[in-house]
């Protein structure tokens, strides 16, 4: 088969089902996975496969990977998205930033919620690296992308989990990356600012210097674009999409 073949978990909806529609319209045949059918119906859709599944079920993971293999043959690129893991992301009424009269106490979080978001932001992006690792070497090269966030640059209280351990993810992003570049397999990190799945009022709008949310498609063309040749000597990087929103100089 000519075409590239992609992976995309938690791909049912939002962010992960926009990744798998533009992987799609780049040529890539995908593979997609979630606890819903919706994947399966996304698959069916764009002319792939997909399966209900888990990113913290290792079996699931492992069971996405078969199966991708056993319909194409080969794997191209893996992208890791996870979701909110707590439902709809919160609304945004006033500011983007720092405020005031947030009285968020980031140690009133339960441990179990830490513990839930290693899992989820971490320990299932180097699960899957464990699964599809092998199959890229085999191959000769491949490329895995995982979705951040912008909050892991600057932490919002809404946001507690991914301020935190999207951070720890990055960390391993960069061993992973430092591993295996010379046998041509490439990890990088999308930071998405504030999607068009998230609720703003128009003042908190304007504090976004491109004065809008990010489309869906945005994301996906990123996460394209570190997936393909074209960036082929870029690894361990974070790249942000977020209209300018991050202030700082790094």
């Amino acid at each position: 088969m000519s075409e590239p073949v992609a992976i995309v978990t938690a791909s049912g909806q939002g962010i992960g089902a926009g990744i798998a529609r533009s992987f799609a319209a780049a040529g890539y045949r995908v593979a997609l996975m979630s606890p819903s059918e919706r994947s399966v119906r996304l698959a069916e859709e764009l002319g792939g496969i997909a399966r209900q599944g888990s990113v913290l079920e290792p079996a699931d993971l492992e069971a996405l990977v078969a199966a991708t293999l056993d319909a194409y043959g080969r794997i191209d690129a893996v992208v890791n998205n996870t979701g909110h893991g707590s439902g709809e992301p919160p609304a945004v009424t006033e500011r983007t930033g720092f405020d005031p009269d947030n009285e968020f106490d980031p140690l009133a979080f339960p441990d179990e919620g830490w513990h839930q978001a290693l899992d989820l932001y971490v320990l299932a992006v180097v699960r899957m690296a464990r699964v599809v690792t092998p199959v890229l070497r085999r191959q000769g090269g491949g490329a895995i992308v995982n979705v951040s966030s912008f909050t892991s640059l600057e932490p919002r209280a809404g946001y507690p989990q991914m301020s935190v351990l999207r951070g720890a993810l990055h960390g391993f992003t960069k061993l992973y990356a430092d591993r295996y570049a010379r046998e041509g397999i490439r990890m990088n990190n999308v930071l998405p600012g504030y999607c068009e799945n998230v609720a703003m009022t128009d003042d908190a709008r304007r504090t976004i210097p491109m004065g809008r949310q990010a489309t869906f498609d945005e994301i996906g063309q990123t996460c394209v674009f570190l997936a393909s040749a074209a960036s082929s000597y870029i690894t361990g990087q974070n790249v942000l999409v977020d209209g300018g929103l991050v202030r700082g100089v790094r």
